[in-house]
């Protein structure tokens, strides 16, 4: 493969930099978060494309471990049915890497006029449009993105999201997200079997990537990363989705790629699965899980040495980077992957 000379390559190396620059902002305002949260009984996310990936992850920590009941907006309601609900303790989390997705700020407007209490999450600084729009903004420090395939904004909103589950009192060690940064810069200096799980794709139409819990919203991101800037025909599934029909796809030209955390309790699920995958006589590519994991998988990719609480911000990166890579490895620039733009804007 060729040098790194890619900016989604460069963009994954400033990781470190932008989560502890976003942790240094953010973490002072775990009290703004709890207070205004204090008058919510639940959550809903609005988002799209990567940030609704992200959302996932939100919804996950808000759940298990704070124990708020979440759920993911459908736009439509807003923008499309303009149907008004009651949203009356409701917090609305809204997240858009710009700040300038208007089917988003419109929606996040809609749900203040429906009652909700809002939350913004964004890159786009405190002037964008959605976060004048909100009660409260948390405003990630990624700098400027080239890149259409998103990836430090990816992770700095996980970042902002672990900040907005400590105000909700999530059950965690707050000390925890202090050690991601530092798990993401070993992470990119020591992937795993990269090129064994680029050479495994290369070839392949498409494969299915699954998760489940936390990680689940790892797989979407990877899924989504794979199709975008790959044109690999990539499905992002739960492995509790997969084994009700899907895993039928999974053969010998369509891999599968698990993703689990080093910890917790999807980790078994995910082993046996990466076992029936290469018991089938199919391949079975794995992110993260520990030795459990890869010693059941085809080729590995290492994840991060974190709780499973704050693991989905480093699982992502192996990702991304078998994403430069296979990206390049096919021939394509990753950078500007055809038929897209770095803002999407929807009706």
């Amino acid at each position: 493969m060729n040098e790194m000379t890619t900016k989604m390559r460069s963009e994954i190396a400033e990781q470190p930099a932008a989560l502890r620059a976003t942790l240094d902002a953010l973490l002072p305002r775990v009290g703004e978060v709890e207070r205004l949260a204090r008058r919510t009984r639940q959550l809903l996310f609005i988002a799209r494309g990567t940030s609704d990936n992200a959302a996932v992850y939100g919804r996950y920590l808000a759940e298990a471990h704070a124990g708020r009941l979440s759920t993911l907006a459908a736009p439509s309601i807003a923008t499309t049915y303009r149907r008004r609900l009651d949203l009356d303790g409701v917090l609305a989390v809204a997240l858009s890497q710009s700040g300038r997705t208007e089917e988003i700020v419109e929606t996040l407007s809609w749900a203040k006029d429906c009652g909700a209490t809002t939350v913004a999450v964004t890159n786009g600084g405190e002037g964008s449009p959605l976060a004048q729009a909100a009660d409260l903004a948390l405003c990630t420090l990624a700098g400027e993105e080239k890149a259409v395939p998103a990836t430090k904004t990816y992770t700095t909103q996980l970042a902002a999201l672990a900040v907005l589950g400590l105000g909700l009192g999530a059950d965690v060690d707050p000390g925890d997200l202090r050690r991601v940064p530092d798990a993401v810069e070993k992470l990119i200096a020591e992937p795993g079997d990269l090129e064994a799980v680029v050479e495994g794709l290369a070839d392949k139409p498409g494969a299915v990537v699954s998760g489940r819990g936390l990680a689940f919203s790892t797989a979407l991101e990877l899924a989504l990363k794979l199709k975008e800037a790959c044109y690999l025909h990539a499905m992002g599934l739960s492995y509790a989705d997969l084994l009700h029909g899907p895993i039928a796809v999974v053969d010998a030209d369509t891999p599968a790629v698990l993703v689990a955390a080093g910890q917790g309790p999807t980790l078994a699920g995910t082993v046996a699965l990466a076992r029936r995958v290469t018991e089938a006589g199919a391949q079975a590519f794995t992110v993260g899980g520990g030795t459990e994991l890869a010693s059941a998988s085809s080729a590995a990719l290492n994840g991060p040495d974190l709780p499973e609480w704050v693991a989905p911000l480093g699982l992502i990166v192996p990702g991304q980077l078998l994403t430069e890579a296979l990206a390049r490895r096919l021939g394509i620039d990753p950078d500007a992957p055809r038929g897209l733009n770095k803002v999407t804007q929807t009706d």
